[in-house]
């Protein structure tokens, strides 16, 4: 298993500030729980099974096989 940042400067740079103004929480979602701190539950689980490829829910992560 293989985690990478996404490729693509200009949303790394739009996820890390969104995250920075949140206090860590994903700006993808709505509530400030503890599932939803980078790397949240949601990725977490995905990563998780040997089967997942792809991003996370905001595409600051990617998971290779």
């Amino acid at each position: 298993m293989k985690i990478t940042i996404n490729e693509n400067r200009e949303v790394v740079d739009r996820i890390r500030t969104g995250l920075q103004k949140r206090g860590g929480y994903c700006p993808c979602r709505l509530q400030q729980i503890e599932d939803n701190l980078c790397m949240c539950k949601e990725f977490r689980d995905q990563i998780a099974d040997p089967e997942f490829e792809g991003y996370c829910h905001c595409r600051l992560y990617y998971k290779q096989k």
